[in-house]
Formats: structure tokens, C-alpha cells, sequence
């Protein structure tokens, strides 16, 4: 009986210390010179984007936000819950842009699928809301110190305002982005990491290079 006591005090123990290893909270702010998402430009001016994640094991729950040195701000704050099953992961996110945060109407939703396979990666996700319909995927492959995305979309990611007043918002091609990323080291216990994209969108016609910094 004192052997098997002692045999569950450890085990649990252990559980415990693993579990509160496995505990991260992590925070952060990314400063970018345009903010580009999936092949399209949002506000004006340079983005400021924070963090802040808690992750435990493959489990992972953060608030993610973008505000814009412009005088268009183009506000977004996002919260987000993932789990990773191995190669593959999954994501829901609850994205804000403004408003009355406690209005539903407000609020726009996306549920989200990865799969990770090695240097290559796809994503397809679903963004429902008020007026909101979009369907996205990307596939993306990392040669060594460059990346490549090619993605799809509708909506949001394909929309162009015709002369004569139509909407022309249908699926197609909508980022082509080649990004790279290096370490500037400023003391010898302090790294920067500044990255540079360049994006075109071919069904907009819109081209973006931008360029940013992780703190």
C-alpha cells in the first residue's frame, strides 16, 4: 500500500510539474509598414499589432489586434482558439472591427483548418457574419529563408468596385506573396526580427510590399 502511495504521490507529481511546463503566456507587438492580409491592404499608414496567447500542451487561446497609424485606423481585434493534432490544426476566431463590442452584428466568425507537412503547409477557412460569405485557401512552401503562399478567396479578397457601380467579388487568385525574414542583432543578448513580403493580388490588380518587426 506505502509502495503504491507512493507510486501515485510521483505520478501525479510529475503530471503536475509536466502540466505546469507546458503553461506558457506569451505577449507581443509586430509593427508593420501596411497591413496585408490574405492579398488585401487594410487602413492607412503603419500597423501596430499585439498579442497576448496562453498555451497549455497543443491547445493554445489568445486576443490578437491591428490598429493603423492613418487616418483611416481600419481597427481590428481578434479573439482565437486553436488545437493542434499533430500535422494538423484547428481555429476558430472570433474577429472584431469595432462598435458595440456586446452587438453580434459586430462580430465575425471563422472556423479554420491547417495541415503542416514539413516545409509545406495548406489552410482553408470559412468567415460568416453580417453580409459577410467568404471562403479562403492558401497553400504555402518554405524554401529555406523564403516563403511562398498562393491563395483563393471570394468576397472580401476578390472584391472590386466596377465604373459602373457592380460588385465583382467571385473566387479566384487573390495573394501571391514571397516573404523572407533575418535576426538584426543589437547587443549580444538582443535579436530583432524584421521580415519583408512582397504581395500581388490578381484579381484586384492590388501589388504591396511591405516590410515589419517583431518586439
Amino acid at each position: 500500500m506505502k509502495k503504491t502511495l507512493l507510486v501515485l504521490v510521483v505520478a501525479i507529481s510529475s503530471l503536475f510539474a509536466y502540466n505546469v511546463q507546458a503553461q506558457s503566456w506569451d505577449t507581443g507587438l509586430d509593427i508593420y509598414s501596411s497591413y496585408i492580409w490574405r492579398g488585401a491592404k487594410f487602413g492607412d499608414g503603419a500597423a501596430f499589432q499585439p498579442y497576448v496567447e496562453f498555451a497549455a500542451g497543443d491547445f493554445a487561446v489568445g486576443a490578437w489586434g491591428s490598429v493603423n497609424s492613418g487616418s483611416e485606423e481600419a481597427l481590428e481585434m481578434d479573439l482565437y482558439a486553436g488545437y493542434d493534432f499533430g500535422p494538423v490544426s484547428i481555429t476558430v476566431t472570433d474577429y472584431y472591427f469595432g462598435g458595440d463590442w456586446t452587438d453580434g452584428d459586430m462580430h465575425a466568425f471563422e472556423p479554420s483548418l491547417g495541415l503542416s507537412l514539413g516545409d509545406f503547409g495548406l489552410t482553408a477557412a470559412y468567415m460568416t457574419g453580417d453580409g459577410i460569405d467568404d471562403t479562403y485557401l492558401e497553400a504555402a512552401y518554405s524554401f529555406g529563408s523564403v516563403d511562398l503562399a498562393i491563395g483563393a478567396g471570394d468576397g472580401q479578397y476578390t472584391y472590386v468596385e466596377n465604373e459602373d457601380g457592380t460588385v465583382d467579388d467571385d473566387f479566384g487568385i487573390c495573394n501571391i506573396t514571397v516573404g523572407t525574414s533575418k535576426d538584426i542583432e543589437i547587443t549580444d543578448t538582443f535579436v530583432l526580427p524584421v521580415s519583408g513580403s512582397v504581395t500581388l493580388n490578381p484579381t484586384t490588380g492590388g501589388f504591396f510590399i511591405t516590410a515589419g518587426l517583431s518586439l
